[in-house]
Formats: structure tokens, C-alpha cells, sequence
């Protein structure tokens, strides 16, 4: 005779790990100037897996990718529970590098690594997946030059202008694969007028 409760058994531990996490797009979409003064779109995006409270896994998330309308630079921000985040300081923050970004006043371009995106920035120890429908973006560099050349082509390297004031941000969440989480796209018409 075969035990019946065996392969209710068996069957409670791929029950727990399949299933437990939800998972959700985020996104934002806002009006901004870029560095050169140009009116632009600015969009933000990352994805979280949120695990039940008495499961034994944190929130997870990917770093939030900040994007400028007509330009090709992607800027990501990292918390401290990644590893790729830098040491520019504590919080979701992306760091800026040495010869592309400066800090205004002074004009002179970044030899170290300094932090030059925040969100929230005054939580030290706030973390991506803990974000919610509203945020504050702290820009505090300026790019060294808008354009790059590579050979005779140009490419926009532009960002969103720098702030001593955040920006605030409102986010929406919806379910990863619904038809919520599409992101709204870039109107690339205002980039072919230049």
C-alpha cells in the first residue's frame, strides 16, 4: 500500500519556492530640461520582486534606469544591496564619471567617483524595492559635453539638467507582463528636428 501524505510531502517544498514572489514594472514619465536647456521627457524604470512578510527572502529589485528623450546615455541607480552600486555614497544613488560629468558651481570635471543622481536623498539606507508611488530625483552633475563624436557621427550624451531642488516623481506599478507595464515610449520626432 502506498502512503498517500509521502508525495503531499514532496510536493510541499516546490509549492513554497514557485509562487511566493510577485513581480511588478515600475515606471515613471516626466517633463524636464535637459543640461542643454531643451524641453525633454525623462523616464524611469526598474522591476521588484516582493515576497510575502513571513517568507524568508528580502524585496528584490533591478537598479532604476533613468533615460532622457534624444539622448543615448542611460544612467543606473543602485542601492547597497548591489554590488555594482560604487562607494559615491550611501542610498539609491548612481555615480558620475571622471571626465564625462561635472558638478556645478564649480566647473571643474570629476577626477573621482562622485555621486551625482539620488533618489530620496535624505534616506541613507533607502532601498529600491522599498520605494513607492512618489519620489524625489536629486540631479547634481552636468555632462562635460552634450555630444560625443565617434568617427563623423555625433551622439547625444545629454541628461536631465541638474537641480538643487529634487525633482518629485510619481511612479506606477503594475503586474510584470500586464498590459499596465508597458511603458510609454519616447516621442523620437523631437529628436529628428535637430
Amino acid at each position: 500500500m502506498i502512503d498517500m501524505k509521502l508525495p503531499s510531502l514532496l510536493l510541499l517544498p516546490l509549492l513554497l519556492l514557485s509562487g511566493c514572489a510577485s513581480y511588478y514594472s515600475h515606471y515613471a514619465m516626466f517633463p524636464a530640461e535637459n543640461s542643454a536647456g531643451e524641453p525633454r521627457q525623462v523616464r524611469l524604470s526598474w522591476n521588484t520582486a516582493d515576497y510575502p512578510g513571513w517568507w524568508f527572502a528580502d524585496d528584490m529589485a533591478t537598479p532604476i534606469r533613468l533615460e532622457t528623450q534624444c539622448s543615448e546615455r542611460v544612467w543606473r541607480l543602485h542601492d547597497s544591496s548591489d554590488d555594482e552600486a560604487g562607494a559615491c555614497g550611501d542610498g539609491i544613488r548612481a555615480c558620475g564619471e571622471p571626465g564625462l560629468d561635472f558638478r556645478p558651481p564649480k566647473a571643474t570635471v570629476l577626477t573621482d567617483k562622485e555621486r551625482c543622481m539620488a533618489v530620496n536623498p535624505s534616506e541613507k539606507g533607502a532601498r529600491i524595492a522599498g520605494l513607492g508611488g512618489k519620489l524625489e530625483l536629486l540631479v547634481s552633475c552636468k555632462p562635460v559635453s552634450t555630444f560625443a563624436a565617434e568617427g563623423d557621427e555625433k551622439r547625444n550624451i545629454d541628461y536631465i539638467r541638474a537641480s538643487s531642488v529634487p525633482y518629485t516623481v510619481y511612479v506606477r506599478k503594475a503586474p510584470r507582463g500586464s498590459l499596465r507595464a508597458k511603458m510609454p515610449e519616447f516621442d523620437e520626432s523631437a529628436c529628428d528636428a535637430e
